[in-house]
């Protein structure tokens, strides 16, 4: 069982492990640190030419922590895809904190008013560690996946650190790798300084994205 400080929470990813819960509801974290590591490397981002055309058409207006809260609550809880989750009110708390700080961020993509999708994460040197996301709406945090590895590319950052890879996340190019080659990009990253705040239009996050891989099928 943890209790634990931001700045035991910064030390504990700058060496590759994580904090989860057991369930939402559990009020104990515990340390991860997996033998096979999941990133979605940056110039290997899949995106179907279907999903491109969503972020050239602006279907969504995708703004960058103007509602981290609210992002991170909604990713908290349960969906039909997702009947638990691993964020209880320790983890709340503690990315909060680092979203104060500067350091924890959110990608949201609204419509109408209506906040319909997005993820949160933590920013250290050039490693994004993405930690959920959640979509009200079709494509939503498709989109802000897209916006998210536009910005990283644009903004000097060299790791995206998925944690495990899913069914979904490996559609879009997410791999598995050992331990040790992790570490290694982890100290590569940390030694970089990343920044989230420049500017792109939708038409620049799209070709960012294709550059990245190239689309894939529809």
């Amino acid at each position: 069982m943890l209790s634990m400080t931001p700045e035991m929470l910064l030390r504990a990813y700058a060496c590759g492990i994580f904090p989860m819960a057991n369930g939402r509801d559990d009020t104990a974290l515990y340390w991860v640190d997996p033998q096979e590591r999941g990133i979605l490397p940056l110039d290997a981002f899949h995106a179907p030419r279907s999903l491109l055309k969503v972020v050239r058409q602006q279907r969504f207006e995708v703004r960058i922590d103007t509602a981290f809260a609210t992002v991170l609550t909604l990713c908290a809880e349960p969906a039909e895809d997702r009947p638990e989750t691993w964020i209880n009110a320790q983890i709340i708390t503690l990315f909060t904190q680092l979203h104060r700080m500067g350091l924890a961020h959110s990608i949201e993509c609204w419509r109408d008013g209506v906040l319909a999708g997005g993820l949160y994460g933590l920013a250290l040197g050039g490693a994004f560690f993405g930690e959920s996301m959640f979509s009200r709406q079709t494509d939503a945090s498709k989109v802000a996946l897209c916006h998210l590895v536009a910005h990283l590319r644009r903004g000097g950052f060299s790791l995206l650190d998925t944690q495990f890879v899913t069914e979904h996340l490996s559609r879009f190019g997410t791999i598995e790798i050992p331990k040790a080659d992790y570490q290694t990009r982890l100290a590569l990253a940390l030694h970089a300084q990343g920044r989230l705040d420049l500017p792109l239009t939708a038409q620049e996050v799209a070709a960012e994205c294709r550059a990245a891989g190239g689309s894939s099928p529809p």
